[in-house]
């Protein structure tokens, strides 16, 4: 899966937690933008994560606060 494609699926993914409809961008922040609070994460990561089969290690959400960084890393991950 490459990029873009990536990025399409986590936007899918984002769209139930987005309640303000805000225009994902490869600079949008979770915790700014998006409002995501603490539970918001941890629910996201965990579907992140099934979606992809992936592990995010907390060290790595912590390192993570934009969209496409969020993107970049799972292209990683899955690489």
């Amino acid at each position: 899966m490459d990029r873009a494609a990536t990025a399409e699926t986590i936007a899918a993914l984002i769209a139930p937690f987005n309640k303000k409809g805000v225009e994902l961008t490869d600079a949008a922040t979770f915790a700014g933008d998006l409002e995501f609070d603490s539970l918001t994460v941890m629910d996201f990561v965990a579907a992140i994560e099934d979606e992809f089969d992936i592990i995010i290690s907390m060290n790595q959400q912590a390192e993570i606060e934009t969209y496409g960084q969020l993107v970049d890393a799972v292209v990683k991950l899955r690489s």
